[in-house]
């Protein structure tokens, strides 16, 4: 018996962004010849920080999609953004042979990534980011090895908690303007 859904789930559902990054037909040798059926990679985030990712088959391709959307629903996770634009820091993910390096960017830079990565940004809300993928072009592993390197970001006020310091102790004080650069201590 499926539970009722509560109050806030439809209006959640509503906010999601969902990318299909994959369609792949696929198939199965059975005794009378093959089965044909569809694999579908898609990307869901709400384009604030959380996304998540999930594949899904089926003998049609809406069916493999929302398979795969359920999933992604199920694994969303939450990543620190600075500013609600980019990246705290530089990182890098791997995942089987796929390897990925992101890189924080300035305002105005865009989304620099290439297929299954854009994707995972867009969902992610993410506006500044340059992104190389030095290994796999498998989508699969390209997402997968992405969001190795999303699990290793961690924002200045998590790491200034981890170490009982300010966060003023960690990123060094700045000016209220942004991009007016580090302002010198004890000068």
């Amino acid at each position: 018996m499926a539970r009722p859904p509560r109050g806030n789930e439809d209006r959640q559902d509503s906010e999601l962004v969902d990318k299909l990054v994959a369609v792949n037909r696929v198939a199965k040798v059975v005794k009378g010849g093959r089965r044909f059926g569809f694999s579908a990679l898609v990307v869901i985030g709400d384009g604030k920080g959380r996304v998540g990712y999930g594949s899904g088959k089926a003998r049609e391709v809406p069916e493999a999609v929302r398979k795969a959307t359920e999933q992604a629903k199920r694994g969303m996770v939450r990543v620190p953004l600075r500013q609600g634009r980019t990246l705290h820091h530089d990182v890098q993910g791997h995942f089987g042979s796929g390897r990925v390096l992101l890189r924080a960017a300035p305002p105005g830079t865009g989304i620099i990534a290439g297929g299954p990565m854009r994707a995972v940004f867009e969902a992610l809300g993410i506006g500044d980011v340059v992104a190389k993928s030095m290994g796999s072009a498998n989508p699969h592993n390209m997402i997968k090895a992405t969001f190795a390197a999303l699990a290793n970001v961690n924002s200045p006020r998590s790491i200034a908690a981890k170490r009982g310091k300010k966060v003023s102790d960690i990123i060094g004080r700045r000016e209220t303007t942004e991009g007016a650069g580090f302002v010198e201590v004890g000068a």
